[in-house]
């Protein structure tokens, strides 16, 4: 019953989002001596979520609802239009990765905020603290 709700979905989503672009951003510090590769990063989360949310056709509600066509993936990862690459055609920067982190730790962070206060809330309704 309460796994519907879709303030609990938003914020499932959000820190799976945070996981996602944690991967990337741990890749993209793994190639950081190699030559050629571009730095990459995904969609924010505010862009996607706004997305899934700006058709009002049908959706998918369920796996088997509509062919199981539920938009539940995470994008693939685009290059970071803003990277300034070295001589050697590699364009990250430890600094912005640093940053990257920073920023990915906060989503995370309000994504279990999030989730905990549903909880408080479900909680203080059901009269249980």
């Amino acid at each position: 019953m309460f796994d519907t709700l879709e303030v609990l979905q938003l914020s499932q989503a959000m820190a799976r989002h945070a996981g996602a672009r944690q991967a990337v951003a741990a890749r993209n510090l793994a190639h950081a001596d190699t030559p050629g590769y571009k730095a990459r990063d995904l969609t924010g989360f505010p862009e996607l979520a706004l997305r899934e949310t700006a058709h009002f056709g049908l959706r998918a509600t369920r796996d088997s609802h509509l062919s199981g066509a539920r938009s539940s993936a995470m994008p693939e990862p685009v290059e970071d239009a803003g990277a300034v690459s070295d001589p050697n055609g590699n364009s990250i920067s430890l600094e912005t990765e640093m940053l990257r982190a920073v920023d990915i730790r906060r989503q995370h962070d309000k994504a279990l905020a999030v989730y905990r206060a549903s909880l408080n809330i479900l909680r203080s309704s059901l009269g249980r603290q």
